[in-house]
């Protein structure tokens, strides 16, 4: 049962590796209208259900502590992650953003039933030097004026992270209350988007149909996957496989043409593998029951 929850939640990981190829054929649409959009879209499975299953609406009663980490958690990210982009270099921003693998690793030593091993650690840290060896391929130069930027960058993974982490001890809340999530994101996105943006539509199918998957799966299905594999599965395993994304990204942009292939991307590849395979250790290594 938790291997399968993991795995679930890997499937999360693997949408979001098809996030910026998806996002660059999406158009010139700003961030937070292109959010607001997708999220919205994002929420359609699960009101599909509620009027298939109108009795499953009751799973949207919760706590005000349940919505709020859940809207702070996708909305919160979003935010703060656009705002770090607009006044940092967007290498050094999305670096520090991307420490939110291995604060959940860490941050998992705090959960009840849950052991941090060395090999966790070590899995994580090796994600995240495959990670800085694809984003970082032109180096990295941290300058103070972007100071600002960057203490967004840090509160973006620390929300993500503590989001994924605090879920957890919300197990017994249905992933229906995913579908609240993305519509109150939806909203907010919009309100920001009113207050700060410009308004720029598709300009043809093709990027329509890129909105569109971009609200199906990377800013969709991939929030239910994620909700179910944090609560259900292994989370140390999934905050260290979470580094697949950008390389899978990276791959995925090469197939595609948007990027070149090169050595540096085999040596991440390496890491990052090896370092999953790492901290998932215990799920690959279980014992075998033995025969009465």
């Amino acid at each position: 049962m938790k291997t399968r929850a993991t795995l679930i939640g890997f499937t999360a990981i693997l949408m979001w590796s098809f996030l910026a190829l998806m996002t660059a054929a999406s158009g010139k649409m700003p961030p937070f209208q292109l959010s607001a959009i997708t999220f919205a879209i994002g929420s359609l499975p699960g009101i599909i259900t509620f009027v298939l299953r109108p009795q499953r609406i009751r799973q949207l009663r919760q706590p005000a502590k349940v919505w709020l980490t859940g809207v702070f958690g996708l909305f919160g990210y979003h935010f703060l992650y656009f705002t770090a982009l607009r006044n940092a270099p967007a290498v050094e921003a999305g670096l520090i953003a991307y420490l939110w693998p291995l604060l959940i690793v860490v941050g998992s030593a705090l959960l009840p039933g849950e052991k941090l091993r060395w090999y966790h650690v070590v899995g994580a840290l090796a994600g995240l030097a495959g990670t800085v060896l694809i984003v970082a391929k032109n180096g990295v130069a941290f300058d103070p004026a972007f100071g600002f930027g960057y203490f967004a960058a840090f509160l973006c993974a620390f929300t993500w992270s503590g989001y994924s982490l605090i879920t957890r001890r919300f197990e017994a809340v249905s992933t229906d209350v995913v579908t609240g999530f993305c519509l109150a994101t939806s909203i907010l996105s919009a309100l920001c988007h009113l207050g700060l943006e410009t308004t720029v539509w598709p300009e043809d199918l093709s990027q329509w149909a890129a909105v569109v998957g971009l609200g199906v799966f990377p800013v969709g299905l991939a929030f239910y996957a994620w909700d179910h594999g944090v609560k259900n599965g292994d989370i140390q395993i999934l905050g260290a496989s979470s580094y697949a994304a950008p390389l899978l990204s990276t791959l995925i942009l090469t197939l595609f043409g948007f990027a070149e292939p090169s050595l540096r991307i085999g040596v991440a590849c390496v890491l990052i593998t090896g370092g999953a395979m790492l901290a998932a250790q215990d799920m690959i290594r279980r014992p075998k029951k033995t025969e009465a």
